[in-house]
């Protein structure tokens, strides 16, 4: 016999069970009702209500949590609040950055000279930014006291620009790295204190009754999932937002080279006409 006819008898038999079963559970069901000593809800009567609040739901965990637990709660609140501004403010700033790059690749190099290129750009484009500080340190190299020639006074210039933008592009990201790594231990504190809370409530009680220790058990169940909910989206955030960074940074720094050569090539040819 072959495997898939050995799999197609053993799902047979599979689904012959469960059958059997589901068909034994209905009958022992309708065996058990007993609708004869069923009454009739009387005529005007409200409707019954089945629909029951959960005791043990995050309103009750506020509600009757002392202070260390809806202190990890907030702190928990905070940093997924923070974790999501500062996901959507960088995901703009890289987005807005990108965009720039094309315009100065469409823009920038087909004027004919560095200062009309300048003025193509918008005034708070970061190529634009670049472009002015090297313009401007090609511009006043003769007047500057130190001994140093055109070549590495312009790389001076352009790799400092380089590193604010760097930075500025950075910032933010060391929270999500830190919320990533010790929102998991924030909700390890919290489990930690619900279940000291149970085992509190069955030496009070006396019995490991769960009434007693359902609410903090539950308690240490939620505090473990905000945990993980806060975590996960910071760590998945900031690898994706620092991939993102590599990225845009790696067109600022090609515009960066070619705009060096380029005013290193105009330094030269003016000073030889010259």
């Amino acid at each position: 016999m072959s495997i898939r006819s050995q799999l197609r008898n053993l799902l047979t038999a599979l689904f012959l069970a469960v059958t059997l079963v589901a068909g034994g559970m209905l009958a022992t069901t309708a065996q058990a009702q007993t609708p004869a000593t069923t009454e009739a809800p009387a005529a005007g009567a409200p409707p019954a209500d089945v629909v029951t609040s959960n005791p043990y739901g995050i309103d009750a965990l506020w509600n009757q949590g002392d202070f260390v637990a809806k202190g990890t709660l907030l702190m928990l609140a905070i940093m997924s609040m923070g974790t999501w501004y500062i996901g959507i403010v960088k995901l703009l700033e890289q987005s807005k950055l990108l965009k720039q790059a094309k315009e100065a690749q469409a823009k920038f190099w087909k004027t004919k000279t560095i200062q009309d290129g300048i003025r193509s750009l918008h005034e708070d484009s970061a190529f634009r930014y670049i472009a002015e500080e090297s313009s401007k340190a090609s511009e006043h190299h003769e007047s500057t006291l130190l001994d140093t020639d055109l070549n590495s006074w312009i790389g001076m210039a352009v790799q400092r620009s380089i590193d604010t933008i760097g930075n500025r592009m950075q910032n933010g990201l060391a929270f999500l790295a830190t919320v990533g790594s010790t929102a998991p231990f924030v909700g390890l504190f919290g489990t930690v204190w619900g279940i000291y809370h149970a085992l509190t409530a069955i030496g009070i009680a006396g019995q490991a009754s769960i009434d007693k220790v359902a609410g903090p058990v539950g308690e240490a169940l939620i505090m473990t999932a905000m945990g993980l909910a806060v975590a996960v989206p910071a760590v998945l955030g900031y690898n994706w937002l620092v991939r993102r960074n590599k990225v845009a940074m790696e067109n600022v720094r090609h515009f960066s080279s070619e705009l060096h050569m380029v005013l290193l090539s105009r330094s030269r040819s003016s000073a030889q006409g010259a």
